[in-house]
C-alpha cells in the first residue's frame, strides 16, 4: 500500500515539476501558481519556479525513501520528513483554497489534499 501511494505521490509531484518548468520559462500559466497574480511570471517567481523543481525532486526522494522504494537517506529521517511533508501538504490545501486565483485555488487545493493525505500514509506506514 505504502509503494502504490508514494508512486502516485511521486506521480503529483511530477506533474507539478512540469508545470513549473513551464511558468519558469514563460509560459502563461502563472494564474495557477504564486498567488496567481502574473500570468507570465516576473524573473523572481520564475527563478522561485526552477527551485520548486529541484524540492519536488527532493520531497518525492523522502516519499519513496519512507515507502522502502529506495533507502538512499540516514535511520529515521526519513520517518520524520514524510511526517513534515505531510503537514506542510495539509498546510497548502488551507493556503490555496483562500487564493485570490480561482484557478490556483480550484486546481492546487485538492492537489495538496491528495499530497496531504497520501504522504501520511506513507508516514504512518
Amino acid at each position: 500500500m505504502a509503494e502504490m501511494a508514494a508512486a502516485v505521490v511521486v506521480v503529483v509531484l511530477g506533474a507539478l515539476g512540469v508545470l513549473q518548468v513551464l511558468v519558469a520559462s514563460g509560459a502563461p500559466l502563472g494564474r495557477f501558481v504564486w498567488g496567481g497574480g502574473h500570468e507570465v511570471l516576473p524573473t523572481r517567481l520564475r527563478v522561485g519556479s526552477a527551485v520548486s523543481v529541484a524540492l519536488y525532486a527532493g520531497m518525492a526522494v523522502v516519499v519513496l525513501d519512507r515507502a522502502g522504494v529506495v533507502a538512499v537517506l540516514p535511520g529515521g529521517f526519513a520517518r520524520v520528513a514524510a511526517w513534515v511533508l505531510a503537514a506542510y501538504f495539509a498546510a497548502g490545501v488551507l493556503l490555496n483554497a483562500v487564493s485570490r486565483s480561482r484557478a490556483e485555488a480550484w486546481t492546487m487545493a485538492p492537489t495538496c489534499l491528495v499530497l496531504a493525505l497520501l504522504t501520511g500514509a506513507v508516514a504512518s506506514s
